[in-house]
């Protein structure tokens, strides 16, 4: 017990959100605790859950950044994917039993646009009995690993983009773009209907959540030799690019902290908080010309303010 609060002790208070590229095998969750280990960081979240078999962009928030996780997780995504015709699994990807062949294993060009084409725009979809969605009680993957199927509803996603990129006897290659809760191995189910087939996924990599690509990603291994986290650590407002800015005086800083609301002639709506020197405070809502806080980042700007990026885990706000 005496070693385990030791340990914690180390633990930094960081705030601020990494770009992870998730490696195939391992749950987003644990690959986001093998983060957190290595940067020592106290608190923390990933945005968008991605299946132990794909790979790529796991938006990992720490400290106050958790405070926006839902933000990413509600965000349009981007994803490679690959599917093969002519046979179908019980979980719809390549770690699953084959359930259903086919004969047909292969499609031409055109008849991939068409059926690309088909399922574009918005669309109904029936989540897959292997989901982390809950029944009762239970998660979906709970109940079909006992071989229990229950109805689930159909739910409306849209489909902003269905390109193909590759197409050979072996594999037909995809990039998917998709709203919130949409799930590319049903989609490639659907995809493998209009042609008259079964098909399964065999990879999904995700290159886009929100504002954040995978350009600025790293793996563990990459971020183990960075010797300054500002490399990485990305501010936790460039999640909230969607609202306008507003700068507050120091006296309206002050006022807001101290849990005031404020006069603030300005339209209806959420607007990011910077105060005086260009330093992020939040989010507040103006409604008839009152300005209140929605979320407020105290730890992570104390910290700013400081020019730190040290632990202040005993600190109190």
């Amino acid at each position: 017990m005496t070693q385990k609060k030791s340990a914690k002790r180390h633990y930094k208070d960081l705030h601020g959100i990494i770009l992870l590229d998730k490696p195939k095998g391992v749950s987003s969750n644990l690959a986001l605790q093998k983060l957190r280990h290595l940067i020592k960081a106290q608190k923390a979240g990933h945005t968008g859950n991605l299946d132990p078999m794909a790979t790529g962009l796991l938006p990992c928030c720490f400290g106050d950044a958790t405070k926006v996780a839902h933000l990413l997780i509600n965000s349009d995504k981007t994803y490679l994917a690959r599917c093969v015709l002519g046979s179908q699994t019980d979980t719809g990807d390549a770690t699953g039993e084959v359930i259903k062949t086919a004969t047909k294993n292969t499609a031409t060009d055109v008849e991939i646009a068409e059926a690309c084409q088909a399922l574009t725009g918005e669309i109904e979809q029936i989540p897959p009995m292997y989901s982390a969605l809950n029944h009762q009680g239970q998660r979906l993957y709970q109940l079909a690993r006992q071989g229990i199927t229950v109805e689930r509803p159909a739910r409306k996603v849209t489909i902003y983009e269905f390109r193909p990129l590759e197409n050979n006897n072996e594999y037909i290659d995809f990039e998917i773009k998709v709203s919130k809760g949409t799930y590319i191995r049903t989609l490639l189910e659907d995809f493998a209907t209009q042609l008259g087939t079964v098909a399964h996924m065999t990879a999904l990599h995700r290159i886009q959540t929100g504002i954040f690509s995978a350009n600025g990603m790293k793996t563990i291994e990459d971020i183990a030799e960075i010797d300054d986290l500002k490399e990485v650590l990305l501010p936790m407002e460039l999640a909230l690019t969607e609202y306008p800015g507003i700068t507050l005086t120091q006296e309206q800083t002050q006022d807001l902290i101290h849990g005031k609301q404020i006069s603030y002639d300005n339209f209806d709506n959420t607007y990011v908080m910077m105060d005086d020197q260009d330093k992020f405070l939040g989010l507040g809502i103006v409604k008839n010309n009152r300005l209140r806080v929605k979320n407020i980042f105290m730890k992570s700007y104390l910290q700013s303010q400081a020019g730190t990026l040290h632990s202040t885990s005993q600190e109190k706000v």
